[in-house]
């Protein structure tokens, strides 16, 4: 099974050109900064928002093409669709929620029943069957839409940020419960989140989405370790830079250079980990290159350990221990030097 999409649309100020090519092999998460357009993507895939151009096919079928004037209604096109509010009908029980689908498609009242009997049973809540949506906690409501969606063995799973109408203590069990149905789940898996140990638990293959378009595409290991923008360096902690490389030396400024430990030719990213840089007061003695002076903009303590955003003629984020910032008085702000080593720079073409 696979799914095809080419997507072009405006809606008010966003215009969304997104291709997509997803088969079973591997659940994808779609992952972008808020208003970047994964949600309208999902829903135009569903059939919810309309086409100006391109093609969505499920398995080979076309099922909307504006300039063929194709368009299946969204019950029509083999998908099931989790939104993040679980959307359940509050005049049916949980079971005759779950049954929804299945008697639509004109399985019988019993046999539907019994499907959706299992599926409770599959995710964990047979004791909900009788009991309306307004009775359900958030997790339970939800568990009951996860269910409603598989029980009709859709060819396309998409899933818009599913946990994030679920409160924390209830997120890390459904969590677990998403993994393994997504895991074992035989057609196209696709997950809108913002959020990346989301990303990172249900996912084995990375789509970002910026201001309507991909800016990368690959395994979760890949995109992960080689960012390609500063949202994606952002989401995963690291420290990104853009620049032109000369053998080991990339100028990633105006006035900054910075010496890497391989070479390259051309365009580069240039990353790295912020408790790779070590601060100190004054300039540190030794053969370092790598070193700056630099302005501290900002103090986050998280826990034992501290974020810092410093600028000057790199802008960086370094992290560090509880008891640096006490040793360097580094609450204090000012100015300190900052150093990276070569080593610790991964540099790789734009």
């Amino acid at each position: 099974m696979s799914l095809s999409a080419q997507v072009r649309l405006r809606l008010g100020e966003l215009d969304l050109g997104v291709d997509l090519d997803v088969d079973e092999q591997a659940p994808v998460a779609i992952v972008g900064p808020n208003g970047a357009g994964k949600t309208t993507f999902l829903r135009a895939l569903a059939g919810l928002v309309p086409l100006d151009a391109g093609r969505v096919s499920v398995g080979g079928t076309v099922v909307e093409d504006p300039a063929g004037q194709i368009r299946l209604a969204p019950e029509e096109r083999g998908l099931g669709v989790v939104f993040q509010e679980p959307r359940l009908f509050d005049h049916l029980s949980a079971l005759e929620n779950v049954a929804f689908g299945l008697r639509a498609r004109g399985v019988s009242r019993n046999e539907a029943r019994a499907r959706a009997e299992a599926w409770l049973e599959r995710v964990g809540l047979p004791q909900v069957a009788r009991m309306r949506p307004r009775q359900l906690s958030g997790g339970q409501a939800q568990r009951v839409a996860l269910a409603r969606a598989l029980v009709t063995e859709p060819a396309v799973l998409l899933l818009d940020e599913p946990l994030a109408a679920v409160d924390m203590s209830a997120r890390a069990e459904l969590r677990h419960l998403l993994r393994q149905e997504l895991k074992r789940y035989p057609g196209v898996r696709i997950v809108v989140t913002h959020d990346p140990v989301e990303a990172a638990a249900l996912a084995e293959r990375l789509v970002v989405i910026e201001e309507g378009r991909v800016t990368q595409d690959g395994l979760l290991v890949e995109v992960t370790a080689h960012p390609r923008s500063r949202w994606v360096a952002d989401m995963v902690g690291l420290n990104l830079w853009e620049g032109t490389a000369s053998g080991t030396s990339v100028r990633v400024g105006a006035d900054a250079t910075v010496v890497t430990a391989d070479p390259l030719e051309g365009s580069v990213f240039v990353s790295f980990r912020p408790n790779a840089v070590t601060l100190h007061r004054r300039r540190p003695e030794g053969s370092a290159r790598n070193v700056w002076c630099l302005q501290v903009q900002e103090l986050n303590p998280t826990g034992d350990r501290a974020r810092l955003r410093l600028g000057g003629p790199v802008t960086l984020v370094a992290e560090v221990t509880a008891g640096a910032v006490s040793e360097l008085s580094l609450a204090d702000g000012g100015t300190v030097w900052a150093s990276v080593k070569a080593t610790d720079l991964v540099a790789y073409p734009v």
